[in-house]
């Protein structure tokens, strides 16, 4: 059987920039292991699948595959997904509703002039902050020092809103930029904190990249080792949210424009704002813009399960 697919380029507004994803449309009847395998195949840092979905009030069952596993929420893919979905409408819709793992994602669709550029999701989880490391301890992680780790405003800590990172605030852009993930440290110390990727971010921000707000990496495990990601939607939501939290202001909206891929060559945009009422996280969200690249069709044999 047949089976369309459509690549972008996320969080981007050119091509050959932000994250790639592949959108396998229609994928009905394909298997787990059918569709790990084409995770696999297309080699990008995750694959969706797009499938009718179980509740008529929602658009779609959306599966996410990274090269590895099947994962329950992902950023840079709903982003992607949604754009797709809306560019292949004859009318664009104004939002879509994803099922996935982590319960229901809403996606609001991005347009100017009447031309869809993008989507904005909203996280489908809460924050939460699942537990502390030590500024040695993260900084071993990413080939730092001690002294490259801020912890003025928040310790290194896990958190989450559908999928856990190890958020760390370094120092300074350039301690930014000389990180490299150290395996070694990887796999001693995430796993007892319950994750397997690292997001680190800067205030530091020079002039010249301005008007961003943060500048931030991420390392995760890849197909063969630890490898970075351009845009790392869920992990940049995560991160707003617990500086929102932190934020003294009870009420109102923080926005942020956060940078990520530049010193591998893939700069990225990421469009962040958290309400707050209260004192309390009423929602968080990201987005940003998306480039077409490429469609095709494979032939999938057999399938079900």
């Amino acid at each position: 059987m047949q089976r369309r697919y459509i690549t972008v380029d996320v969080f981007t507004d050119r091509a050959f920039g932000g994250n790639p994803l592949a959108v396998v449309l229609d994928a009905g009847g394909l298997s787990t292991a059918q569709m790990q395998a084409i995770a696999a195949e297309f080699n990008y840092s995750e694959t969706t699948f797009v499938l009718p979905p179980q509740d008529a009030a929602n658009d779609a069952k959306v599966r996410i595959f990274t090269v590895r596993s099947e994962i329950p929420f992902a950023g840079h893919p709903n982003v992607g997904t949604a754009f797709v979905l809306a560019t292949q409408a004859a009318k664009a819709p104004a939002r879509l509703t994803f099922e996935e793992k982590a319960g229901l994602v809403p996606i609001e669709i991005l347009s100017e002039q009447g031309k869809v550029i993008g989507a904005e999701l909203t996280a489908p989880q809460p924050l939460k902050r699942l537990g502390e490391a030590g500024a040695a301890e993260a900084a071993a992680c990413l080939s730092l020092s001690s002294s490259d780790v801020k912890t003025d405003r928040h310790a290194p800590q896990v958190v989450s809103v559908g999928l856990p990172f190890l958020v760390v605030e370094v120092a300074s852009r350039d301690a930014l930029k000389r990180a490299r993930p150290d395996a070694g440290a990887f796999a001693g110390i995430l796993p007892r904190l319950g994750s397997d990727a690292v997001y680190f971010y800067t205030r530091d921000v020079p002039s010249s990249e301005q008007p961003l707000d943060l500048q931030a990496r991420m390392f995760h495990p890849g197909s063969s080792g630890l490898s970075e990601d351009p845009a790392t939607g869920s992990a940049t939501v995560a991160a707003a949210a617990l500086l929102a939290d932190l934020d003294a202001a009870r009420d109102g909206e923080l926005r942020l424009r956060i940078g990520q891929g530049v010193d591998m060559g893939r700069p990225s945009l990421l469009l962040t704002r958290v309400r707050k009422q209260g004192g309390a996280i009423v929602s968080a969200h990201v987005g940003g813009g998306c480039v077409r690249m490429m469609e095709g069709t494979m032939r999938v044999a057999g399938g079900g399960g």
